[in-house]
């Protein structure tokens, strides 16, 4: 139960946080600026601004041109149908590693962030950190995004690393410790032959030894003088 509980229940404290952190920043964004809007430029030279903006898409503004009878399927549904089998999956399997564990539960706090305020925020997700890129990707400024998004971006790359390329690169190692494993157990099995002929070779030894001594006559037996010269002299 002990080892349950600190390999699966304790990373979901990092969704409850970013979940938690998520929608308290965007209440106090709405409660600053309920309109849409610039708050604050924070370094005074336009590169991270905050900014209230509205997102009726997913991460990034990405689908904001889609149906309206499509939105409520890809934005909610799908995504809420996703969380629940990473969820499912995430107790039910013992694949994940420790940091693979936190960063799924990264992703589950930022999706849930996201699914609060599209079902019960009906202008759209509260958008609300703007960074300026420099017309990089042919754009000025970054889309706007918030806590949510980071978490999903940031835990996707992390547990991709973990993946795909990590393990790659343990993959590439010599494998020295087979090498000291191999080399032990022939050296153990070699060492287990010596002591077979050695016993055997013991054995063999205390045989003939035993077989001298039985043919010799014991100590207290007289030596019967069979020679004829000694019968014609009696």
């Amino acid at each position: 139960m002990n080892q349950f509980v600190k390999e699966k229940v304790t990373p979901i404290s990092l969704t409850a946080f970013i979940i938690l952190a998520d929608q308290f920043v965007k209440a106090v964004i709405v409660r600053l600026k309920p309109e849409t809007g610039l708050i604050k430029d924070i370094f005074d030279n336009g590169f991270i601004w905050i900014y209230h903006v509205r997102n009726k898409a997913i991460a990034f503004s990405m689908g904001e041109n889609l149906p309206e009878i499509l939105k409520p399927v890809i934005f909610v549904i799908v995504p809420i149908l996703v969380l629940c089998f990473l969820m499912f999956y995430y107790f039910k399997s013992n694949d994940f590693t420790w940091i693979q564990r936190w960063a799924a539960a990264g992703i589950i706090g930022g999706g849930v962030g996201n699914i609060i305020d599209r079902i019960f925020r009906p202008d759209g997700v509260v958008d609300y950190i703007s960074v300026n890129i420099y017309g990089l990707f042919g754009m000025q400024r970054w889309p706007t995004f918030n806590i949510a998004d980071s978490s999903v971006v940031i835990c996707c790359i992390l547990l991709m690393i973990t993946m795909f390329i990590i393990p790659k690169k343990i993959d590439d190692k010599p494998p020295v410790n087979n090498e000291k494993s191999v080399y032990k157990k022939s050296a153990a099995v070699n060492e287990t032959s010596v002591d077979i002929k050695s016993a055997a070779v013991n054995e063999t030894s205390v045989d003939v030894k035993s077989a001298v001594v039985d043919d010799t006559p014991a100590s207290g037996e007289d030596v019967v003088n069979e020679d004829p010269a000694d019968e014609q002299k009696a």
